[in-house]
């Protein structure tokens, strides 16, 4: 009795690999700081949810690994248990497909080196600036979002995530798609996110089609703190 039941223990890790293999590794020192200042794992919330963290990554509109120990995706624990709400909104709505996180809490430290990386270009309006209170992925309440398959492939947005420019803006998509700069299925898929995620209330933000804010910048420098 006991060896069947390792054996369905064993199963049923690996069907859920990727949340096993994550949760067996060891948190860094910038995962245990977040939790310190109070952010949670997404996946405490919703495990179904991919993470793929762009800024761990070279491939991201500073060319530069941002998150040196960083994998895990945190938000505040408002945000994130408005994320699983979205997700479970979109799994009604689609079965076949799953929110993928791209960004979600980020410290002001790793803000000024993205400031410092735009400051001086005409690109300066997409990044918040410290000196200023900085943006709400530094609250733990803002998320970089977008719609992928059951494989885990992104579906077409009409411009890769932290594309710095007019066809990510969400205010002239029928515009977009009339001159033929994005297509009308990703104006269909934009709209999808945009649903699920103001259902659990998340607002989208006009220039960027993958982030989405929970709170204003003026209830999150009232009443929450910043991530140092």
């Amino acid at each position: 009795m006991m060896k069947r039941i390792i054996t369905i223990a064993a199963l049923a890790c690996l069907l859920a690999a990727p949340a096993c293999a994550q949760n067996s590794v060891k948190k860094t020192k910038t995962e245990l700081s977040m939790e310190r200042q109070g952010m949670v794992d997404i996946h405490t919330r919703d495990k179904t949810i991919p993470v793929s963290l762009m800024y761990a990554r070279a491939d991201n509109f500073t060319g530069q690994i941002l998150y040196t120990d960083l994998t895990r995706a945190y938000l505040h624990p408002k945000a994130a248990a408005a994320l699983a709400k979205a997700q479970k909104r979109l799994k009604q709505l689609r079965p076949d497909l799953s929110l993928k996180v791209y960004d979600a809490a980020r410290p002001m430290s790793i803000q000024q080196r993205m400031w410092d990386k735009v400051k001086n270009t005409s690109k300066y309006f997409y990044v918040s600036n410290p000196a200023r209170g900085g943006g709400l992925h530094n609250y733990g309440m803002a998320v970089d979002i977008t719609l992928c398959d059951a494989r885990g492939d992104t579906l077409d947005m009409g411009t890769p995530i932290d594309y710095m420019g007019s066809a990510a803006h969400i205010d002239r998509e029928d515009a977009l798609v009339k001159s033929g700069r994005i297509s009308r299925r990703a104006q269909k898929n934009r709209q999808l996110l945009r649903e699920v995620m103001r259902y659990a209330g998340f607002r989208p933000l006009r220039t960027e089609w993958w982030h989405f804010n929970l709170i204003s910048r003026a209830t999150a420098r009232k009443y929450y703190k910043v991530i140092k």
